[in-house]
């Protein structure tokens, strides 16, 4: 098919949903219903079968990867959560609560019979996180103790997952990334300086020593934990005020820090030395689109807490038992540590389960068209033998 011979259709979906806050600006946000907007790739060939690309907070209609499979033929869903390129009030649960929407309006409304979920970078741990409550609903609340009820929500499963080009989740992803020399949130100036290692004056230079590293992925960690024991205490004490405030938001400075950005030689794959995929990372690490930048309680505790987050990759992926499971590595991958795709390999609790290693590839692909072209023969080849697409 040639580049291009297909269409882009815009998709809006609306449904009620009453909360006690009103989480995103303007008037959609404002009205007691939730509004998801999309796109879908449709070729002139019908097919039975879509692709569905979700990302938590970002809309990925302009990723090489859906526009690659739209060109080979394939229908595409790029589905945006109620959180569109913002997720500082995002909450995980009713972000799956989205893409189960989104699910059933491919099946019930675009009629189709098949549905795979594809989940790039971010979107992984998602699609992990949804097929996991699809297969075994559990969650009846949000971490910050919202109520909150998947068990009830009615979600499909899908007829497959791929994770490509994806990390674990984002609260092991930023603890990863969080830079640990900070010692004081509110003067992110105050910093250690044996751990500051953007620092020229920093003691410790690369090639790191393990016992360094361990000393840095700890405080890591340890910094996690009092950000989200301070949300856990600010939300106590917003409770027992009772005057209406019932939501506090927040700067966390200093969010992309990460010893093997500095030193290649830790978990080493193809990617570019002293880089990563927003660049700089001592630029990254201070600016306004770094992770997790702004958030508010809530928000901190359901996507971005070490330990209270539900979106977790291990866990949902040993939940998952009964779904094939494409899992693709991008081999020079300057977003996504090489870790991380072992550590989900080994937890996918399904026997159903391939993967693929991409040599060279990075995130995005950037002037790779082989990688790609790899990439989506692969997704083709992996759906017609799993029969989600006609051969």
């Amino acid at each position: 098919m040639a580049e291009g011979d297909w269409d882009r259709v815009p998709v809006v979906l609306r449904f009620p949903e009453q909360t006690r806050m009103v989480e995103t600006y303007g008037f959609a946000g404002s009205r007691g219903d939730v509004y998801l907007e999309g796109q879908r790739f449709v070729p002139r060939e019908p097919s039975d079968t879509v692709f569905i690309f979700m990302h938590p907070s970002s809309t990925l209609q302009l990723l090489p990867m859906p526009i690659a499979l739209a060109d080979a033929g394939l229908h595409v869903l790029c589905a945006a959560s109620r959180y569109p390129k913002n997720d500082s009030a995002l909450i995980m649960e009713k972000v799956v609560y989205d893409l189960g929407v989104w699910t059933r309006h491919a099946r019930e409304a675009l009629s189709y019979r098949k549905v795979v979920l594809v989940g790039w970078s971010g979107g992984g741990s998602l699609s992990l996180f949804y097929q996991a409550q699809a297969e075994r609903p559990s969650i009846t609340h949000t971490p910050a103790g919202d109520p909150y009820d998947l068990t009830r929500a009615g979600l499909q499963k899908a007829d497959g997952v791929i994770f490509i080009a994806a990390h674990l989740s984002r609260a092991e992803t930023l603890t990863q990334w969080l830079d640990p020399s900070v010692r004081d949130e509110a003067a992110p100036d105050e910093r250690d300086p044996a751990l500051d290692i953007y620092s020229a004056s920093c003691p410790h230079k690369p090639p790191f020593s393990y016992p360094f590293i361990e000393k840095f992925r700890q405080a890591q960690v340890a910094r996690n934990r009092r950000i989200t024991d301070w949300a856990l205490n600010m939300l106590d004490v917003l409770k027992r005020k009772d005057d209406g405030e019932t939501e506090r938001s927040f700067v966390v400075h200093r969010t992309m820090c990460d010893v093997r950005w500095v030193d290649p030689s830790i978990e080493p794959n193809g990617r570019r030395p002293g880089w990563c995929y927003l660049g700089d990372p001592r630029v990254a690490n201070v600016a306004p689109a770094g992770l997790a930048r702004y958030s508010s309680l809530r928000s901190w505790l359901s996507q971005w807490s070490y330990d209270r987050s539900n979106a977790k990759g291990s866990a949902n992926a040993a939940r998952i038992h009964g779904t094939p499971v494409l899992q693709i590595e991008n081999g020079a991958d300057d977003a996504v540590p090489a870790s991380h795709n072992a550590v989900i390999r080994v937890a996918l609790a399904t026997p159903d389960k391939e993967y693929v290693l991409i040599a060279g590839a990075t995130h995005y692909y950037v002037g790779q068209p082989e990688k790609l072209a790899q990439c989506v023969s692969t997704v083709r080849d992996w759906s017609a033998r799993k029969n989600l697409l006609a051969a």
